[in-house]
């Protein structure tokens, strides 16, 4: 059989959205599964990967969608609006960065929004570190331009939790 599934069980909307006609084959009815990778052709023929079309990440084995995260965030009461961004250091270490823009020029204790998100999320989803910004870089097209996030002195510091296992189970 080629491929894994026919599409989403009861959710058709999404099965057109990810199933999507196959150009490449001469079987009418033909799909393939947009998977939200960025690839291109090299010379050769091969495919090089060059990330991702969405805000989907992968952080110790867990795919999270970033978007998930922004979406909490920005429903804090103390907050004007949010985003979250992986950023990974040079020895490989990846954390989830939290920037945020006081409601009102008003004071958020990072604790606290820390803790909210602690509540409202899984642990592996809530940030390490926590910016605040005046304002957000813009792109032309007036979305946050990510690129231009600056990265925390502390991100340097951050170390992956690895703890040794403790039982023969």
């Amino acid at each position: 059989s080629i491929g894994l599934a026919r599409g989403y069980l009861n959710k058709p909307d999404l099965t057109a959205e990810k199933f999507v006609p196959n150009p490449f084959s001469p079987t009418p009815g033909s799909r393939l599964y947009k998977s939200g990778d960025l690839v291109r052709y090299l010379p050769d023929g091969n495919l090089e990967f060059m990330g991702r079309i969405d805000h989907q990440v992968k952080i110790r084995g867990f795919r999270i969608e970033l978007e998930e995260i922004d979406a909490v965030l920005q429903e804090f009461d103390q907050i004007l609006d949010g985003t979250v961004l992986v950023h990974e250091d040079s020895e490989s270490n990846k954390a989830l960065i939290a920037y945020f823009i006081p409601s009102n020029g008003g004071e958020v204790v990072e604790k606290e929004l820390q803790a909210y998100l602690k509540r409202r999320l899984p642990d592996y989803m809530v940030p390490s570190l926590y910016v605040r910004m005046e304002s957000f870089p813009l792109t032309s097209s007036g979305k946050i331009d990510r690129k231009q996030l600056p990265i925390p002195k502390e991100f340097q510091h951050i170390k992956s939790e690895y703890a040794a296992p403790r039982s023969q189970s």
